[in-house]
């Protein structure tokens, strides 16, 4: 505890407990608790990360999951729950950008039968990814946003949630040494204002997501104004959710009941 104190954790206490509880042996302990003094995330260190009440597999060089996207977990497992779904069926979910695919463990976690799929461009996210998902049921794809799913979830998706990055370019070297030095710049770097890939996203999102389906992103509150926008003129109906807790803004997204989008001509 005095070394990581020294070292400039501020909740050393905390850490040594995760420390010695998941270290098997001393030498362990020892290895672990210095490449946590070197700068690397806790989580990347214990190998796991607590998220919305569970253990999810974390592996070097992979997005860690951030506690204010619990947020967006519990606006989908709240709309997915008030879903008349007629006749009964699991909801379908798809967790774009998934990383080590938390969010798609949550939502399948909490709201029982899903159809599951997740993806990101990563490999080695998807490889981390698929030790949370696929004990769930689900199935996780490796490419760009939607190019990987199988085209006959198109105009069947009911939760769709994209955790894209959106730090600025030119706020990403504001961030924390944790996160520039040891995540993928990919799922930092949100473009010039941060919502490049956002508007890639809700470019197509409507053509996949069933008559009633929601697509659910996680933003800043500065930014909202212009999701917003983008939504709109993606044919989605928007509103914002936020937390103050946990300084969270998410839009959510709805495709209006009758309209047919499943035939729109590719993105760019």
């Amino acid at each position: 505890m005095d070394r990581l104190r020294a070292a400039g954790c501020v909740f050393a206490e905390d850490e040594a407990e995760l420390l010695l509880a998941t270290a098997r042996t001393p030498d362990e302990l020892a290895a672990m608790t210095e490449r946590r003094i070197a700068g690397l995330p806790l989580e990347h260190v214990l190998g796991w990360a607590e998220f919305d009440g569970l253990r999810i597999a974390v592996d070097p060089g992979v997005f860690v999951p951030r506690r204010r996207t619990e947020f967006l977990v519990g606006q989908a497992v709240g709309l997915g729950r008030r879903a008349d779904r007629r006749p009964p069926r699991p909801a379908v979910v798809v967790d774009l950008c998934c990383g080590s695919g938390a969010v798609g463990a949550a939502l399948a976690t909490a709201l029982g039968r899903v159809e599951l799929y997740a993806a990101d461009i990563e490999p080695a996210a998807v490889r981390c990814a698929r030790r949370n998902i696929t004990p769930l049921g689900g199935t996780v794809h490796e490419g760009d946003l939607f190019d990987p799913l199988p085209t006959g979830l198109r105009g069947r998706v009911d939760i769709l949630v994209a955790n894209v990055p959106y730090v600025p370019t030119e706020e990403v070297g504001l961030l924390p040494p944790e996160a520039r030095e040891y995540e993928p710049l990919v799922a930092l770097d949100g473009g010039t204002d941060g919502l490049d890939v956002l508007r890639r996203v809700t470019a197509v999102a409507a053509r996949w997501l069933a008559p009633g389906g929601h697509l659910l992103v996680e933003t800043s509150e500065r930014q909202a104004p212009l999701a917003v926008a983008e939504f709109t003129r993606r044919g989605l109906l928007p509103r914002v959710a936020a937390s103050d807790e946990l300084y969270a803004t998410v839009i959510i997204g709805s495709r209006p009941e009758g309209t047919d989008h499943t035939t729109a001509s590719p993105s760019p």
